[in-house]
């Protein structure tokens, strides 16, 4: 069982302009550090006339954890862009922070910031989603016990994904994997025991 985790809902970007130097933060979902690395690569290359690319990655398979400053001083840049994301516990993401230098030199508190405020502008246009694991379950009823067990299904969180109708009725779902147990419980139940739900196998996904 996966435990449940917050990620970034989508790839975003977001933009702002402090003392005349641009800042583009790019986020991205990723799995594994070969995406965030693809990420990487992809923003350098579109933005490959920037002063820096900062970047920041956590992958949550393996513990993986990498930032880079990019040139700017040490510890201005990519460590307090990756802090934006340890702060709000939020794995599997690449973010990387484009800045077009506008002449004015911003000091190092000045750079902190304005790294963080890439990441929290980026996250916030990504929005966050919650990573579960799902249960896979089936069950099979006759044509009359449908429509209750359905009704038992969704109070219990389920989601109906198919149901084909033959001589019986199969019926394909899936439920938060905390709540099988007593889902299970719940079918046979309001069954009498004549129906039970099986487990079909377990999905991670928002």
């Amino acid at each position: 069982m996966t435990e449940p985790y917050r990620l970034p809902a989508q790839a975003a970007r977001a933009e702002f302009t402090e003392r005349r130097s641009r800042f583009i933060g790019h986020i991205a979902p990723v799995s594994s550090e070969a995406e965030a690395l693809a990420f990487l690569r992809e923003a350098r290359e579109k933005h490959r006339d920037a002063s820096h690319n900062v970047y920041a990655y956590r992958v949550r398979d393996g513990g993986l954890c990498r930032h880079s400053d990019d040139g700017e001083p040490s510890g201005t840049a990519g460590l307090p862009l990756l802090e934006v994301f340890t702060r709000q516990d939020v794995y599997d993401f690449c973010c990387v922070a484009t800045r077009y230098f506008g002449g004015v030199l911003l000091g190092t508190g000045g750079l902190t910031r304005a790294y963080a405020r890439c990441g929290v502008m980026a996250l916030e246009a990504s929005g966050v989603a919650v990573m579960r694991s799902y249960a896979k379950g089936r069950l099979t009823c006759d044509y009359a016990r449908y429509e209750p067990l359905r009704r038992v299904l969704e109070t219990s969180g389920a989601v109906v994904e198919d149901a084909a109708f033959a001589e019986a009725v199969t019926v394909c779902f899936t439920v938060p994997e905390e709540d099988w147990e007593a889902l299970r419980e719940a079918v046979t139940a309001h069954s009498a025991g004549c129906v039970a739900a099986e487990r079909a196998g377990t999905v991670n996904a928002c």
